[in-house]
């Protein structure tokens, strides 16, 4: 079972739905008990940093971090990947997971318009589970202001007032800052690749 985990900041419909479609068990739940039951973890996200801190609250923290200390894979959506980094400018003081050595950043002051909402493509850098039969040059759906910069756990870039992390892979824990729930074709795919590891 998954467990798409509720800390009331998800676009947890849309991603439910997604698996619903792929005929893929899961549950929605604020739940610490049931996220240490599950066999998969999602961690969706939209809007500020400072809900992740909600996790910690309610004992989810805590649960997630078992989990992936027994191997089981975990998904971070589009803020749910930002929480995967030690954590962001847009909430300095709420701190997250720290998978990943670096810390979310704004975009720079451009001529581009932030929030970065729409279709991009996404640029493959290296192998990657959750983006196998994923072509680079693919569009992807996004929504969003603050960015992790590109690591050794890149594994896929976008272009947009630069170049920074679309993808992450570390371990067990995998990321992805734009949301496959709304990224057609491309993003039911990776949802599947989640799902077969």
């Amino acid at each position: 079972m998954i467990a798409i985990i509720d800390y009331k900041a998800g676009n947890l419909a849309s991603v439910k739905k997604a698996f619903d479609h792929l005929a893929v068990e899961s549950l929605v739940t604020s739940d610490p008990a049931v996220v240490r039951a599950a066999d998969k973890l999602v961690l969706p996200g939209v809007g500020h940093f400072a809900a992740t801190a909600e996790l910690s609250r309610r004992g989810l923290r805590g649960a997630i971090q078992e989990r992936i200390a027994a191997g089981k894979p975990f998904l971070g959506i589009c803020v749910g990947m930002q929480w995967m980094l030690t954590g962001s400018s847009e909430a300095p003081d709420t701190p997250g997971l720290g998978a990943v050595s670096s810390m979310c950043e704004r975009f720079a002051a451009s001529g581009e318009k932030v929030p970065h909402v729409g279709w991009n493509r996404i640029a493959k850098v290296r192998n990657s589970w959750l983006l196998n039969g994923i072509e680079s040059g693919s569009f992807v759906y996004y929504s969003h202001s603050y960015c992790a910069p590109v690591t050794a756990d890149t594994v896929a870039v976008t272009e947009y007032v630069g170049t920074y992390s679309a993808a992450l892979e570390h371990g067990n824990i995998f990321g992805v800052q734009f949301h496959p729930e709304k990224s057609g074709e491309v993003g039911l795919k990776l949802l599947r690749n989640f799902v077969e590891l």
